[in-house]
């Protein structure tokens, strides 16, 4: 449904709400006034990006992925707050398919960008962990202290304690290695 459909019926829908309570009829104008504040939620937030959402938090990237594909021109369907999250949930899919190819959606994301800083920390987590697939260590660092500074509530600090971790082994084993 085009978005200014959907404002055009949920504004209808609040006078249509105002009008029954005016007259006493208070259920159903709750309900409208309920149908209204849904239709104005996925005004600004797509729904096919919501229930993707929800679909990766469980794990189950095909149901996501599916519906992602639903977008078919982001630029025109969602709003252009949204193009960054947009490209941020295509690059959590690819990478769990080819880890390589989603550097690009991140990168994009994060030029689009992200509002929330605990979704910038993990655009560039994962890049810091391409970089370090491309043993590219210098790289890795910088998306490692990045992602630091992004995540101030600490909910990547596992996270980016593991890849710091990892880049220690990987020193050590080339070490060893080239000895």
């Amino acid at each position: 449904m085009s978005n200014l459909i959907r404002l055009i019926i949920g504004f209808a829908f609040v006078g249509a709400a105002v009008t029954l309570m005016v007259f006493g009829y208070w259920g159903w104008g709750i309900l409208l006034v309920f149908l209204s504040i849904f239709l104005f939620i996925t005004y600004f937030y797509n729904e096919n990006m919501l229930i993707a959402q929800w679909y990766l938090r469980k794990d189950n990237m095909p149901k996501a992925e599916q519906f992602l594909g639903r977008i078919t021109n982001y630029e025109k369907q969602l709003n252009r707050v949204q193009h960054g999250y947009y490209n941020l949930l295509i690059g959590l899919i690819e990478s769990r398919k080819a880890p390589m190819k989603s550097e690009k959606y991140f990168k994009t994301a994060l030029s689009l960008g992200l509002h929330m800083d605990h979704n910038v920390a993990l655009a560039k987590l994962s890049l810091a962990g391409i970089a370090m697939a491309k043993r590219n260590k210098r790289e890795a660092q910088m998306y490692l202290a990045d992602a630091k500074k992004a995540d101030k509530n600490k909910l990547l600090a596992d996270q980016i304690k593991q890849m710091k971790d990892q880049m220690v082994l990987m020193d050590k084993q080339q070490i060893r290695y080239s000895r």
